[in-house]
């Protein structure tokens, strides 16, 4: 078996705190998803833990599980990240019933002390740096969950808390107890709705915010148009806003886009996730790939910085472009908190 190898040429990221938490990060993550969920055909566990392997040797810090992908995704990260645990933030998510997200949501505080002990297992390590519950569970009430947070990070097997797809009111009722280092929601140039509320909360609290889908599930680097198939399998399949038609209404949005990229010579993912950077320095958004290129390229987007007329200019496009279709399928919509 070959070891991994800790090399001194591994890239130097520059880093970003989440809020006022003292949690520091690379200031582009790695959203391990889609290694054996969502996207189609499963990973190979050794290419998986190579690719994770791989964005810490570009600099990526930052690495995103969750119970809910499967048990294999938190062992690929697992066994990818042990010789490097004390250089990186393992971030996972607890709160579906029987990890599912089809069968509900389940954040009972036995439940989550449950899940918190498998995690620490599959990933190999004796502390979760940043425990988040999936998604807010009505049947719950959230300061439950909180304490029953709070209790695991007194007992030293969790360092901090955080919550996905919640809304203000969840947001502050958990702050309330247990201190939320991160907010992590869906948040890119085709889905902008935290910037009504919930980027102002996580502001007045000092609390993180952690964008996943940064890319719009990919439609925003430019390779998919109307045109494009998803394997059997692909989380897409079933996704309003990836329908044929969607596809081509939105298509504006990804040519201004381009249109920028091509004058910078940059990508079309980099300065997507450079404008993301751009709008709060407490910002980390979690691009997630199976190919190491792609990975490659998103970690670059970290030293792209926009200018204030190309900042602008996304602005106006923003302005006259309508995006078309829902994010989720129904039963998805019904479990994020409003």
């Amino acid at each position: 078996m070959v070891l991994f190898e800790i090399t001194e040429e591994a890239t130097t990221m520059r880093k970003r705190a989440l809020g006022t938490s003292g949690l520091e990060v690379s200031a582009i993550g790695f959203g391990c998803m889609g290694i054996s969920f969502a996207y189609g055909r499963p990973m190979e566990r050794a290419a998986g833990v190579a690719l994770v392997r791989e964005a810490f040797e570009s600099g990526i810090t930052f690495f995103d599980t969750a119970e809910a992908y499967g048990a294999a995704n938190e062992e690929i990260v697992g066994e990818a990240l042990v010789p490097v645990r004390d250089r990186v933030v393992l971030a996972t998510k607890f709160g579906f019933k029987n990890g599912n997200s089809r069968e509900g949501t389940d954040s009972r505080p036995e439940r989550v002390r449950q899940v918190a002990e498998a995690s620490l297992r599959r990933l190999r390590t004796d502390r979760i740096d940043l425990f988040y519950q999936h998604r807010v569970d009505p049947a719950v009430p959230i300061e439950d969950v909180a304490g029953a947070v709070k209790e695991l990070i007194q007992q030293g097997k969790v360092r901090h808390f955080g919550l996905s797809e919640a809304g203000t009111a969840s947001i502050r009722r958990a702050h309330a107890v247990q201190r939320v280092t991160a907010l992590q929601s869906e948040y890119s140039l085709w889905w902008r709705e935290p910037e009504k509320d919930v980027l102002p909360t996580c502001e007045e609290l000092g609390i993180g915010f952690v964008p996943f889908s940064p890319l719009g599930r990919g439609f925003l680097t430019g390779t998919i148009d109307a045109t494009t198939s998803f394997e059997k399998g692909d989380f897409r399949n079933s996704v309003p806003r990836f329908s044929p038609e969607a596809r081509r209404a939105n298509q504006a949005l990804v040519d201004a886009v381009g249109a920028i990229a091509a004058r910078r010579k940059a990508t079309a993912a980099q300065i997507a996730l450079a404008w993301l950077l751009a709008q709060r320095a407490w910002i980390v958004p979690i691009p997630g790939t199976t190919r190491p290129e792609r990975m490659k390229e998103n970690a670059a987007a970290a030293t792209v910085e926009l200018t204030d007329d190309e900042r602008r200019e996304l602005a106006e496009a923003l302005a006259r472009i309508q995006v078309v279709g829902d994010r989720y399928p129904a039963h998805l919509s019904a479990l994020v908190d409003r």
